[in-house]
């Protein structure tokens, strides 16, 4: 994996920077009335050759649904009970290789795309399906013949519009619907605004800044927008800066196009989220899934209590990379770029090969460093909370907590989303992977306790950081390893 002597791959050297993420709070209003369990019918076929599908994903989650108005929705068992046209499912079964809903598709589809088009809240787990959720639901909106934009998804970060445009693009391969990127251009890229041409792809997907500046300049049009997504919606709406800008955007649609369709996803919600989506979305259904359910079983969970920050190296180093070399990809997350710099220089010196991310990096520099971790040219990826969320690799089994996520200006408040966040980035769709938290001093077994018991999920411990046999022995149960 990161035996760089061995196997040398592309080295990126670079410090990473922080995004803060908040916390989140999953219960339903015991008071609502309006709450309809759906259950949906097991898989009966397996997932067949090759790595697992997106729709062989399923789960013993309790989804819970609340329908608004009274309105019944029959859950989807095909694509085809969605009455998508022919160039959509072509699309969902020839090029992106889906056979069948997943549990939250076959559950939220059927709201989106179902008129009177109500707005939907929708919570559910990383890895289970969300961004085909919104993206299927913007194509379907969508008349490819008219060259005028008609759907905008908002996103947090560059890398998360890129991504989820990427995913749009191999929908819609076959539909002749196109999509523009609303991000920041890269330094060599660089065109004024007002030089660049009107937008006239019937999707945009973009963060919230570019996507302000291009309405304000008369690029993007607004006033035949059918459909608004805000995905990693909680981080969209809890931040003050990004709560204004999403505001204005709605503003904007509203007083142009009218009311439009709100589609709100995210693994996580807090309280602040909840109070505004009661604001701003007083006609809509919601789906969350129990706080208990949202951590992933098929994700093992490790705790390793280590003396000193040399140790924690010493671990990576010698104890997971001696055994993860077999098993695929690493994310390992830290606090502060001071950590990820420090970190990548101890493993480089050491002829282990891994690359970071950072912020402040030009744009192109970014692209190309997740690019070759996407192309798996490095297999090991050093990162702050920037990657956290919605960042997409199959092949990322294990995932290392080099540093505990905390709340901003707090010293022993675990970040709780973000951790679950975190731990999203392995095991994608089903797939098996494994997540080891250092622990090292009080503090970190403060943090480590409080997460166990909020999510009421006991995380096994290792019995000793020195112990070759004992990773080898938890990769094993995790099934990582034969």
């Amino acid at each position: 994996m990161a035996d760089g002597a061995a196997n040398p791959d592309l080295e990126k050297k670079s410090p990473a920077d922080v995004d803060d993420p908040k916390a989140f709070e999953t219960a339903v209003d015991e008071n609502q009335k309006k709450m309809e369990a759906l259950s949906l019918l097991a898989p009966e076929d397996g997932g067949g050759g090759g790595p697992p599908l997106l729709d062989d994903y399923d789960d013993d989650s309790q989804i819970q649904a609340v329908a608004s108005g009274g309105t019944v929705y029959e859950s989807a068992t095909t694509f085809e009970d969605l009455k998508l046209t022919p160039e959509l499912l072509k699309g969902l079964h020839d090029e992106m290789g889906f056979s069948r809903p997943s549990k939250i598709q076959a559950v939220t589809l059927p709201m989106i795309l179902t008129p009177p088009y109500k707005n939907l809240v929708a919570q559910a787990h990383n890895g289970s399906g969300k961004t085909t959720c919104f993206v299927l639901g913007m194509l379907s909106r969508v008349d490819p013949s008219r060259r005028i934009p008609q759907a905008i998804c908002i996103c947090p970060t560059r890398e998360l519009a890129q991504q989820n445009k990427s995913v749009l693009m191999r929908m819609s391969k076959f539909t002749g619907i196109t999509c523009a990127c609303a991000i920041s251009p890269a330094l060599k890229d660089y065109m004024p605004i007002s030089k660049m041409p009107a937008v006239t792809d019937q999707v945009v997907i973009g963060t919230s800044g570019t996507l302000i500046k291009w309405i304000a300049k008369k690029k993007l049009a607004t006033r035949e927008i059918k459909i608004l997504v805000f995905d990693e919606a909680d981080h969209m709406l809890a931040e003050e800066n990004f709560m204004s800008d999403s505001k204005r955007i709605m503003k904007d649609i509203q007083s142009s196009a009218g009311d439009c369709q709100l589609l709100l996803f995210s693994a996580t919600f807090n309280e602040k989220v909840k109070d505004f989506i009661t604001t701003v979305i007083k006609d809509g259904n919601e789906i969350f899934v129990k706080k208990e359910d949202l951590t992933l079983d098929k994700v093992q969970q490790y705790k390793v209590r280590v003396p000193d920050e040399i140790a924690k190296i010493e671990v990576i180093r010698d104890k997971i990379f001696e055994f993860g070399q077999k098993v695929g990809q690493v994310i390992i997350f830290v606090r502060t770029k001071i950590s990820t710099k420090n970190l990548h220089n101890a493993l480089t010196k050491e002829d282990y090969v891994c690359s970071s991310i950072q912020g402040s990096l030009d744009h192109s520099e970014r692209e190309k460093v997740i690019q070759e971790f996407k192309d798996g040219y490095t297999k090991v990826l050093i990162s702050t909370d920037l990657l956290a969320r919605g960042f997409d690799q199959s092949q990322v089994n294990l995932v290392i907590n080099y540093d505990m996520p905390i709340k901003y200006n707090s010293r022993d408040e675990p970040d709780y989303e973000v951790y679950l966040h975190r731990i999203g980035r392995a095991g994608r769709f089903g797939r098996k992977g494994a997540v080891f938290n250092l622990l090292c001093g009080a503090t970190d077994d403060i943090l480590m306790t409080k997460i166990e018991n909020y999510f009421q999920h006991k995380v096994q411990e290792v019995p000793s950081w020195e112990s070759e046999e004992n990773f080898e022995t938890v990769l094993k149960d995790a099934g990582l390893l034969e």
